[in-house]
């Protein structure tokens, strides 16, 4: 533009008029030019990827009056399945090394006996929750239900008729051409799925808004039976939910928190033993739970590190993906026992978020990627102050993060969460600015208590 301008300046009037008559006798060539140059500008403004920004997102705070303590724990376990007592001191000891306090939360229908487990029961948790979280996410951002053009709703093992996505529709009187969405049965990793699936249909669908609404329905899937693969689940899961308003416009960017850079999706369900780790299914008596398997680990660290193989080359730096390169060719080619390179992930992020489904999950990331007490702090105080909330876990993680004020403006944030199937899934995430804890997040009543010493 500079050569234009410096050349334009120094032509006379002379010049000028000999350039359009040249352009008067060459119309057709100049007509082409334009056509074909019009034509590639619109191509490529239709056809470029859309920045997808966070604007805003909520986690639901359990009221006090449904607080589930270790001691209520074992009372509810007692009264409402008549458990006999080697299986009472197995729920013990699992409460005991699960990393859970005593802040986590229940729903209606476990504080009350009998427990009510009907379906009016289970409809009456996911609305507490749903409604809940997404009133605050609607009051903090000032978007209106009926401007959100898209909507997905997960939640793996609720999913009643009318769905989710039809309730929150009926709540909030969104509008008719809305595109809703209701995943099931995918476990805890479904929502970097819900966030996937958000993602693509924003490029699709200009100036819009997405909520993706993740969370778990417990009322329904207490395990009564005494078999302890299935018996573990019911120490674990705790109410919660999370709403995350996602934008395309690009007059949103100022206001919003983060920008998705990558999602990265791997599934093992290909492999049997893969398939069945987490399964639902009916015990020898006929009582329905879902089966944790011994291998749940091993195959977790598995899909890990194919996830982590498509992932690093997109985040890494240079000399980390020389490593891990020259590590695998050396492997195939050479020998099958050298040790694989582990990539310093700490070169690429400086926040983790790991899916709080258990002590050991979080124990083996730690220990396998070499990442300090401080890495998995978020995840550990989150198990620790609201359990595994299944999908929603990692937007708790993120929200302690804000509220010990610990994101700056570039900082890089890694959503790890792993699910039935078996499904390992990552986001990342981009700090737009320096992020102040919303006036809603779940951790302000508590945060100047934590980090609080665990018995690992």
């Amino acid at each position: 533009m500079a050569a234009l301008i410096v050349q334009a300046s120094s032509l006379s009037l002379d010049d000028i008029h000999q350039m359009w008559l040249q352009l008067e006798y060459n119309l057709v060539s100049v007509v082409v030019f334009s056509a074909t140059f019009v034509f590639g500008s619109t191509v490529y403004v239709m056809t470029r990827k859309r920045s997808i920004y966070l604007v805003d997102y909520a986690c639901y705070l359990p009221p006090q009056h449904l607080k589930a303590d270790h001691r209520y724990f074992m009372e509810y376990a007692k009264e409402a399945a008549d458990f006999d007592e080697s299986t009472m001191e197995f729920l013990r000891k699992i409460m005991e090394r699960s990393g859970l306090g005593d802040e986590t939360g229940a729903p209606p229908s476990m504080h009350c006996f009998p427990p009510r487990t009907s379906m009016a029961a289970a409809r009456q948790e996911a609305e507490l929750v749903m409604f809940g979280a997404l009133d605050t996410l609607f009051a903090s951002t000032n978007v209106k239900p009926r401007d959100v053009g898209i909507l997905v709703v997960n939640c793996s093992l609720f999913n009643p008729t009318p769905s989710l996505t039809a309730m929150i529709i009926n709540k909030y009187k969104m509008r008719g051409d809305i595109k809703s969405f209701n995943l099931s049965g995918m476990g805890c990793s479904a929502g970097v799925i819900a966030i996937d699936l958000a993602k693509d249909m924003l490029q699709v669908h200009r100036n819009s808004y997405a909520v993706v609404f993740s969370t778990e329905n417990m009322t329904q899937n207490w395990y009564s039976g005494t078999e302890k693969s299935m018996l573990i689940s019911n120490c674990l899961f705790r109410l919660g939910g999370s709403a995350v308003l996602l934008s395309n416009k690009s007059g949103d960017r100022r206001q919003s928190k983060y920008k998705l850079i990558h999602v990265v999706r791997t599934h093992c369900g290909a492999n049997d033993k893969a398939f069945k780790c987490v399964y639902q299914e009916e015990d020898n008596v006929g009582k329905i739970g879902v089966s944790l398997s011994k291998d749940l680990m091993a195959i977790a660290g598995n899909a890990l590190k194919t996830n982590i193989t498509t992932l690093g080359p997109l985040v890494l730096p240079i000399s980390e993906q020389i490593f891990f390169f020259a590590t695998l060719v050396a492997k195939k080619l050479f020998n099958a026992k050298i040790k694989p390179y582990i990539p310093d992930f700490k070169l690429a992020f400086e926040h983790f978020c790991i899916h709080a489904g258990g002590r050991g999950v979080i124990d083996e990331l730690e220990k396998n990627m070499q990442l300090s007490p401080l890495h998995v702090e978020a995840s550990r105080m989150t198990l620790h102050r609201f359990g595994n909330t299944s999908s929603s876990s990692i937007w708790y993680e993120l929200a302690y993060t804000e509220a010990k004020c610990r994101m700056r403006k570039g900082d890089r944030i890694w959503q790890i969460a792993f699910g039935s199937g078996f499904k390992c899934n990552s986001a990342v995430w981009l700090a737009l600015k320096n992020v102040k804890p919303s006036c809603s997040n779940p951790w302000e009543d508590c945060i100047h208590k934590y980090p609080v010493k665990l018995n690992l």
